[in-house]
């Protein structure tokens, strides 16, 4: 048997058993295929451990950058209160028709605002609104903006909060010094910042699955 192929039937038998989806998450993926959206959304064990990362944090306000077709905010959506909040941030418009779609489909239209345009601008918006400190983070977007994303975060959050940044190992790509690739120098960026900052504590864990070798950072901001 092939190591990929290993990696499918652990992640399919753990993914069964600690993360199965409903009706709603299936339809999200189904849908976000269907319209021709990048099937690069996080997988249904990635979502539980995201929606087990809030609920541990006990998560009332929540910002995701990057929708996609909605899938990852189903996961994390779930894990808020009924008075709490998810500011999600999509680039295309398209991409977030289909998400919107999907949220209501799951019933969290009410929880969730899903705001269009680049990040980077809709992030000064936001700020400007000053909202409460988001208990968790998610950054899922272009890479080569994860560490204008990740300051972003830091002004948005407070003391106690939590940071993912996903896919930051790209099959290893990471550690190689001769790859320049202007999304690989973005997540060099960040993790370097994460490792450096004085309000930041985190670490990064790799991963294997359906979606190949990669990874996440997680950090936790400090006083």
């Amino acid at each position: 048997m092939s190591e990929s192929r290993l990696w499918d039937e652990v992640d399919a038998y753990f993914t069964g058993h600690l993360a199965p989806e409903d009706e709603a998450l299936a339809a999200a993926r189904r849908e976000s295929d269907a319209a021709g959206l990048p099937q690069v959304n996080v997988t249904a064990g990635q979502g539980k451990l995201l929606q087990l990362l809030a609920r541990i944090q006990g998560a009332r306000t929540i910002l995701e950058i990057g929708t996609l077709g909605g899938y990852s905010t189903i996961w994390l959506a779930r894990a808020l209160p009924a008075d709490g909040r998810l500011v999600t941030l999509e680039y295309s418009a398209r991409h977030a028709e289909v998400a919107v779609r999907n949220i209501a489909r799951a019933g969290l239209d009410p929880l969730v605002d899903v705001r269009v345009g680049p990040a980077l601008e809709s992030l000064p918006k936001l700020a400007d609104e000053n909202p409460a400190p988001f208990d968790l983070v998610f950054i899922d977007a272009d890479r080569r903006n994860d560490p204008h994303y990740l300051e972003w975060a830091l002004r948005l959050t407070s003391t106690g909060s939590l940071i993912v940044l996903d896919n930051v190992v790209r099959g290893g790509r990471v550690a190689d010094a001769d790859d320049t690739a202007a999304e690989l120098l973005g997540i060099r960026a960040a993790v370097e910042l994460i490792g450096s900052h004085p309000r930041l504590s985190g670490t990064a864990v790799q991963t294997v699955g359906p979606k190949g070798y990669d990874g996440f950072a997680l950090a936790r901001v400090l006083p």
